[in-house]
């Protein structure tokens, strides 16, 4: 079986983010970088595939920056057989990823394509669905539980309020969430084993976005709170205030 997983280079969830002067941009010196942490659930659901077969191919694939050989260096050292680098700066727009992402991937001989629910920088949760529609394939989006045999998987989903069972025949986009697995950390054998490990390199010309950013801004530092009571008393003048102060009543 040939799994390909998809994953994205972010801001390290415990970096400070700071916007550039002008607005339009996150400053990015002294910013960690990781693999997307739910891309990781996907990478570990690859490689327990591979290992419950016996056999099979993991390739992991990143639209980034020449930086993001790092961020695949990781998910080679976790198991994954070998890796691709679309290099070009990803913009804010989830089609143009997907469309990119697409057309290297339509060449591309695979049963099972694996995506991390959302990116933890932008969490627009559009660019696996968006890949699936492009290569007409079928899709689940935040997964918790996947078995696949016989050509296809049964997938069970986070929905509102419960879970959903659904049933897709393969090639099929799986995207995943926590809860699927624990991935595992690379030891030291899988580190030094990544070094080895094929990592292709691909100069892309990315087309223009559909979306443009216009400006972002940080969050307005928060105003010390006030106690106007304690317990039933304090409701009557809690609610004047909510009512003649904010008029949220």
């Amino acid at each position: 079986m040939n799994i390909i997983v998809c994953v994205k280079r972010v801001p390290d969830s415990g970096t400070r983010v700071r916007v550039t002067g002008d607005g339009r941009g996150i400053d990015t010196s002294g910013v960690k970088y990781v693999v997307n942490p739910y891309d990781e659930f996907a990478v570990e659901e690859a490689i327990q595939i591979r290992e419950e077969r016996g056999e099979g191919q993991v390739t992991a694939l990143c639209l980034g920056p020449d930086e993001a050989e790092e961020q695949l260096r990781n998910a080679l050292a976790m198991g994954a057989d070998d890796a691709v680098l679309l290099e070009a700066e990803p913009p804010m727009d989830g089609l143009t990823v997907a469309r990119e992402l697409a057309a290297e991937l339509e060449d591309r001989d695979f049963d099972l394509l694996l995506f991390g629910k959302q990116a933890i920088d932008d969490d627009n949760m559009q660019v696996p669905p968006m890949v699936a529609e492009i290569l007409g394939l079928p899709c689940a989006t935040v997964v918790v539980d996947l078995d696949v045999e016989d050509g296809r998987a049964v997938a069970r989903r986070e929905v509102e309020g419960g879970h959903e069972m659904v049933e897709l025949e393969l090639p099929a986009v799986v995207s995943t969430q926590k809860g699927l697995n624990e991935p595992r950390y690379a030891d030291l054998k899988g580190i030094m084993a990544a070094k080895k490990k094929p990592l292709e390199k691909k100069e892309v010309e990315l087309a223009e976005a559909s979306t443009e950013l216009l400006s972002m801004r940080e969050p307005e530092e928060g105003t010390d709170g006030e106690i106007v009571g304690e317990g039933a008393e304090a409701a009557p003048e809690l609610a004047r205030r909510l009512h003649e102060e904010a008029k949220v009543l």
